[in-house]
């Protein structure tokens, strides 16, 4: 899940000194001369981010899938049975697949 703190960091970068996972921005430290961000700022960043980590959800998925099969299971049948992996491969993607 995105915390607020991700979306401080997304919008000052490197500026960012610390602070807690969750608002208020006052609660943050950043370099000397760095102006927080506006609330309305990090909402906006906030869903921004939301949207962006609930679109690639099918990635997450399709890793989870990938690494169940086990990277040496993997490069086992690359070696013997290329179409078996690529089989196995969409199979992963089919199952999650990528949204339009």
């Amino acid at each position: 899940m995105i915390t607020y703190a991700q979306a401080v960091i997304s919008l000052v970068g490197e500026k960012f000194i610390g602070g807690p996972t969750d608002g208020p921005v006052q609660m943050f430290k950043f370099k000397d001369g760095t102006k927080p961000p506006t609330e309305e700022a990090i909402q906006a960043k906030l869903k921004e981010l939301e949207k962006q980590y609930a679109d690639n959800e099918y990635q997450r998925k399709r890793l989870e899938e990938y690494n169940a099969i086990g990277l040496g299971e993997q490069l086992d049948m690359i070696y013997h049975d290329m179409d078996k992996w690529k089989t196995r491969i969409k199979s992963i993607k089919d199952k999650f697949p990528k949204p339009e």
